[in-house]
Formats: C-alpha cells, structure tokens, sequence
C-alpha cells in the first residue's frame, strides 16, 4: 500500500506533468517518429504514476473504497473515448464498444487476475479472500457479460447481433441498476464481504494525511487521463501494425484496451505480491463490472441520441472462451484459496484468447 510519508515522491507530481507536455508537442508534431517513442515512455511513466496515486488514495479511505475509485476512474475515462471514437468515426466503430469491453473483460479476468493469482503464488505459496465477496462481483459478471454480449445474437426484433431501441435501453438501465447494487452492497450493505480476513504485508502503514490524499487524488486523474489521451495517440500507429500484420481489426481493440487497463493491472498485481489478494480481486473484477455496467448504459444514451448502429454481440469464438472464463473463474472462486496453479490456468486461457484472436 502507499506509504505513511507525508510528502509524495517528487517523480509521482513530475511525470503526470511531463506526460501532459508531450502530449501538447505530440498534437503541434503530428507523426514525428521521435514524438511517438516519447509518447510510448510518457504513457508508462503515466501509468506508475497513476498506481502511485491510486494507492495513496486507496490506503486514506481504506477498502473497499480506495479499489473502486480506481475501477471507476479508469473506466469512466475509458468511456469516454470509446464514445468520443464513435463519434467522429460513423458507422466503421459500430463494434468498438464491444470489441473494447470484451477485450477488457478477458485481460481482466484472464490476463489480469492470472498473473495475480502466478505472483500472489510464488511468493507465498497459497493465498487466500472472501468467498461471498469474490462470488458475488462474479455473479454480477457473469449476468452483465451474457446479457449484453451474448443475448444480442439470438433476439429477433432485429437481425444479426443487434438490439432494437426498446431492447438497448433495457441493457443499458438494467446494467446501470445491477452495476449500482452491487457498488452499494461493496460500500454500504455488506462491506465486510470485501474485506481481508487477515492484513497484508504493509496494511500496518499510517495511512497519509488528508492534504498528500486529495493531491495524489487530483493527480491520479490527471494521470488516467493523460495515459487514455497518449492511448489514443498511440492507436492510428497501433491500427496500421495490426492491419501491416494482416490481423483482424478486432486486435486493435485488445492493444487499446489493455494500454488503458495498465494502471489497473499493476496496483493489482503489486497487491497480490504484498499478499492482499482480496485486494487484487476487488480491483480486478470491479475494473471489469465497472467496464461493461458504465459503457453500455453510457454508449446506449449515445446510439438512441445519434441514430448510429451499435453492434453488441460477439461471436460463436469469443462466445466459447466468455463461457469458459466464467466457468473457470467460478471454480477458481470457489474455495477461498489459490496457489500458481490456477494463476496458471487462467494465463492459458489469456493466451489462447490472444492466439485466438490474431488467428482466428
């Protein structure tokens, strides 16, 4: 967790500042090969940065709360560049909203909570969290992922993997409900469900005064946002490699998505190193509820505004491997336990995606 210091590391306020002017250089220098590789060290810098900050924050107000305004953070930023690419994209990006959050569904619960599960486990041989909080968020998934990427292929109103206006505002309200009842059970209801039986390594800290919380809040989110704007600088070079290597578009999705998952990704496996996996798995899951129960509703609003097309669902290949997750997550979920075994599991599963999807 953050330390108890009651002044931030000077390179935490420097790189989000730093990240801010190449991307103002990068903006005046369109496409200087010498800009990008700035771009590409700004973004790491960006995204430590923004670990930093987030555990700061998370160790002020403890959990469950430090894990969710990370997840909602990331996520709200997210989508608003997956609605701001609609937009100005047309009919072309009718897919990226589920390209996006299928991509961040398999990264999380695959990628993600793989390498948590491989480093948690060869650090301390077996970890362990709560069953009732675990299986809950799961439950939550597993309803939100069908529902809004499966169910459009086999509803009729409409033909192939679209939804009617009746039927994605249904998806969207009921997404935002499920994803709101959730966050409220996480929070308020039953907060206990969330928490470590037993505290980790560093869970002993004095937590940080007030005044290095609110900053390390204001610059988490300058540095989401710098790590989402140098993302979406990064794409156009990202598209033309995917489509020089002959990968499907899809691909483009995955690159894209995991770059914005970045800040995620590390606070979570650095918390299962200091051997608070609960906290790994609160981050983890809730960044993936977070992704679909705040896009769907959010892109919904959009499409039944504009008018534009909106492909939901996915594929009979992407449809396998979403099940086989699920399927898997809910026995890795099932015991309260966890050694490098089922880390490996999941990292299989991650790397048939990734071969899948380049080679489908």
């Amino acid at each position: 967790m953050a330390t108890s210091s009651s002044v931030l590391p000077r390179w935490t306020v420097v790189t989000p500042i730093a990240a801010w002017i190449v991307f103002g250089a990068a903006l005046a220098l369109p496409g200087h090969g010498a800009l990008l590789a700035l771009v590409g060290i700004a973004l790491a810098g960006s995204v430590f940065a923004g670990v930093h900050h987030a555990e700061v924050v998370a160790h002020r107000v403890g959990e469950p709360f430090g894990t969710l305004v990370l997840a909602v953070a990331v996520t709200v930023i997210e989508v608003a560049l997956i609605v701001s690419v609609m937009l100005s994209s047309g009919p072309e990006k009718a897919g990226l909203a589920r390209d996006t959050v299928f991509a961040a569904v398999m990264i999380v619960c695959n990628g993600i909570v793989g390498i948590c599960l491989l480093v948690g486990g060869l650090r301390h041989r077996e970890q362990g969290f709560q069953i009732r909080g675990a299986s809950a968020a799961l439950a939550v998934l597993a309803s939100l992922s069908v529902l809004t990427l499966v169910m459009p292929n086999f509803t009729r109103t409409n033909p192939g993997p679209l939804l009617s206006p009746s039927q994605l505002a249904f998806a969207g309200v009921s997404s935002l409900v499920l994803y709101g009842v959730f966050v409220f059970v996480q929070t308020v209801r039953h907060r206990d469900y969330f928490l470590a039986d037993a505290p980790g390594e560093d869970a002993h800290a004095a937590p940080p005064s007030g005044a290095v919380a609110l900053l390390s809040l204001v610059l988490l989110f300058v540095s989401l946002v710098a790590v989402v704007l140098l993302a979406k600088l990064l794409s156009p070079s990202i598209e033309r490699a995917v489509a020089d290597a002959g990968a499907p578009p899809a691909v483009v999705g995955i690159v894209i998505a995991a770059l914005v998952l970045l800040p995620e990704g590390f606070a979570a496996v650095r918390a299962a190193r200091a051997d608070r996996l609960q906290t790994s798995l609160n981050l983890a899951l809730g960044s993936a509820l977070a992704s679909i129960g705040l896009t769907i509703p959010t892109v919904a609003v959009v499409i039944l505004w504009t008018g534009q097309a909106l492909v939901l669902g996915i594929d009979g290949k992407d449809t396998v491997m979403l099940i086989l997750t699920l399927i898997v997550g809910t026995l890795t979920l099932s015991t309260g336990r966890t050694t490098i075994l089922q880390g490996a599991v999941h990292l299989s599963l991650f790397a048939a995606y990734l071969f899948l999807s380049v080679v489908p």
